[in-house]
Formats: C-alpha cells, sequence, structure tokens
C-alpha cells in the first residue's frame, strides 16, 4: 500500500539531541520502499540564519535525507516562521524540493492545501505585520547579506522577544481563527487540508471541509500517514 508521511515543527537544535535522535528513528523504521513522499511543513529547524552557516548538525541532517531521497522517496519542504531562510543550496544538499507558502498537491485523488498555517493565526497582530516584513523580497535579503554573527545575535534577541510576547497572549491568539481557515479553503478550491505551526495536533471539520494539524516534537514524534484508504494521525512519546 503506497503512502506518504507529513510532519511539522520538529524545532531541530543541537539543545535537544533527544528530538533529533527521535527522527533519525523516525526515518529508520518509516521511510521503506512503499513510501511516496515525506513532506516537511516547516520550523523543522528551531532556528535558521542563512544556507552558508555550516551548522554541524544541519549538515549531519541533510545526509540522512539525501540518503531518503536516493532511494527514490521525494522530499518537499514548506517554510515555517522559524526556518522561512531555508534555500535551495540546503535544498539540494538534502535532494529535497522547495515549495511555495501553500502548495496543492493530489494526495492519492484528493486535491489537498498544504502549509505551515502561521499565516491563518490573523489575531495575532503583532506577529502578522512581522510576517509580511519578513517574507518580504528586501528583508531576507538584507538579513543574509549581514556577516554570521550579526545574524546569530539578531536569531537570539527575536527569540527572547517571541517567548516574551506568547507568554502573555491568550491560547486563542495563537491559534488559527476559522474565517482565516475557511478563506484558505475557499481561495485554493479544495476540501482537504493539512498544517503545522499550532502545536495542537487534531482533524478539524468545517462543514464538508477536512483540517489536519499535525503535532510539534517535544516531547513526542509526531507525523501523519496518508494513503488511498485514508489517514492516520499518530503521535510517540520518545520513550516508546
Amino acid at each position: 500500500m503506497r503512502k506518504s508521511y507529513f510532519i511539522s515543527d520538529l524545532h531541530l537544535t543541537e539543545h535537544r539531541p533527544d528530538i533529533t535522535a527521535a527522527f533519525y528513528r523516525f526515518l529508520e523504521q518509516h521511510m521503506r520502499e512503499d513510501v511516496d513522499a515525506l513532506y516537511i511543513l516547516g520550523d523543522f529547524f528551531e532556528v535558521w540564519i542563512g544556507d552558508d552557516e555550516g551548522n554541524p548538525l544541519a549538515l549531519e541532517i541533510a545526509t540522512k535525507l539525501r540518503a531518503i531521497s536516493e532511494r527514490g522517496i521525494k522530499l518537499f519542504f514548506i517554510h515555517g516562521n522559524r526556518d522561512f531562510l531555508v534555500g535551495q543550496r540546503y535544498a539540494d544538499l538534502c535532494g529535497m524540493t522547495l515549495l511555495p507558502e501553500q502548495a496543492v498537491i493530489d494526495l492519492y485523488g484528493t486535491p489537498t492545501v498544504i502549509l505551515h498555517g502561521d499565516e491563518m493565526c490573523t489575531q495575532d497582530e503583532v506577529y502578522q505585520k512581522f510576517r509580511k516584513k519578513s517574507r518580504g523580497w528586501w528583508w531576507p535579503r538584507l538579513m543574509l547579506s549581514m556577516p554570521l554573527w550579526y545574524r546569530r545575535r539578531v536569531a537570539r534577541n527575536a527569540r527572547a522577544k517571541s517567548k516574551q510576547s506568547q507568554m502573555g497572549k491568550a491560547p486563542e491568539i495563537l491559534d488559527v481563527t476559522e474565517e482565516a481557515v475557511l478563506a484558505m479553503f475557499a481561495r485554493h478550491q479544495v476540501s482537504n487540508m493539512i498544517h503545522g505551526h499550532t502545536h495542537r495536533p487534531n482533524v478539524h471539520q468545517h462543514q464538508d471541509k477536512t483540517r489536519t494539524v499535525l503535532g510539534d516534537w517535544y516531547s513526542q514524534s509526531s507525523y501523519l500517514v496518508v494513503t488511498e484508504q485514508g489517514q492516520s494521525l499518530t503521535q510517540h512519546p520518545f520513550s516508546d
């Protein structure tokens, strides 16, 4: 039975070797001959300041993913709010294809829009202003032209401000809105959606439409597997 896997929000970093180990186990256990594709829907890394950083962990992960790609499994990547600076250079190292922020795929006969999902958290107005700026044409070019030491400092400061900001926000502010979800369905003319970002794994029904939210990997591995017969949203504690 052919299948495809979807993951997001691993937030890989050298400071969390347990997450990296869980991801490697996931690849070993699930990336078999019957797998068509692995879709990574953003925030794969905790932070990404440019393909030129040469982070040893990122290079090791690229080697793992390249081995999967060379076995015939297609790899696709959608940027998240932590790793939107991942570029073609790193994608080529991994053997993966960079997709636009919102992509419609044919998922075993079901047209499906896939995305990270942060653009649907429209109540978080402060973040949305930053998102608009950071995804523009000039801001990424400006950042990538700066020295690595400066980008590291910017990333540290941004993360600290983000943590402080989130602490003072009500949970619903950090979640998607119904209006934005329905608008996304309408924009792409589909009835199936898969996204991450909110760290609230679940399957939601919006009238006759289905929205699947992927989980984070802070304390468990979390993935969605889809076949022609249906889908299964799974979480496994790291101790399993």
